[in-house]
């Protein structure tokens, strides 16, 4: 028997997989427009750890993991330059060069931890047509909305959002986070920024 802790019930709790025959586990990526430190990879080698745990207890795992090529800002606030943008620019290379390249050594990084390869890496680039189309879909049900430099997501409209990490840190959210003033609220998130004619993407 695995336990784990659950964040939301903060217990450990015995594991029950919702389908017995294949655990998915999801595994949010590098951002590839540097190299990646030890605090990037300890996340990594936990997920490795988590994963060869389930297999050892004859689960099936199918890991996915993104790539974030584009799109990545250089602070948490929403704004800023896009990071992979900004690092082409101080390379004088193209920001498909910069991203392959780092996402080339990562994989090198991972094997010399050896840490096991996601059964899948899947780029952000590659699923831009999804990622417009849920935006769409949580548009038309009403959770977004429209400001100079975005669509953002409306986090009042979900009663339970913030409940994963609590309601302290949730009202210290302000003084963790520069306000944009034009968003309805702090915890508001952007889904997709809009871009200037100077990007390369």
């Amino acid at each position: 028997m695995i336990k784990l802790y659950n964040t939301l019930t903060r217990k450990l709790e015995e594991f029950k997989p919702i389908n017995k025959h294949e655990i998915g586990l999801y595994a949010c990526g590098p951002t590839v427009y540097w190299f990646a430190h030890i605090g990037n990879l300890r996340t990594y080698i936990f997920e490795d750890v988590l994963k060869k745990i389930l297999k050892y207890n004859h689960y099936n795992v199918k890991h996915i993991m993104n790539i974030t090529d584009v799109g990545h800002l250089t602070s948490d606030e929403d704004e800023g330059e896009d990071k992979l943008e900004k690092s082409a620019k101080k390379e004088k290379k193209t920001v498909l060069d910069i991203a392959e390249f780092y996402t080339k050594h990562f994989k090198k990084d991972i094997a010399k931890l050896n840490i096991e390869p996601p059964f899948k890496f899947v780029k952000a680039t590659d699923t831009i047509k999804e990622q417009i189309n849920l935006i769409k879909i949580l548009e038309e049900k009403g959770y977004t909305y429209k400001i100079s430099d975005g669509i953002y997501f409306d986090t009042s409209k979900l009663k339970d959002y913030g409940i994963l990490w609590g309601k302290k840190e949730k009202t210290d959210f302000k003084a963790r986070i520069k306000e944009n003033q034009e968003k309805k609220h702090p915890e508001d998130f952007a889904l997709w920024k809009f871009s200037t004619k100077k990007r390369q993407m």
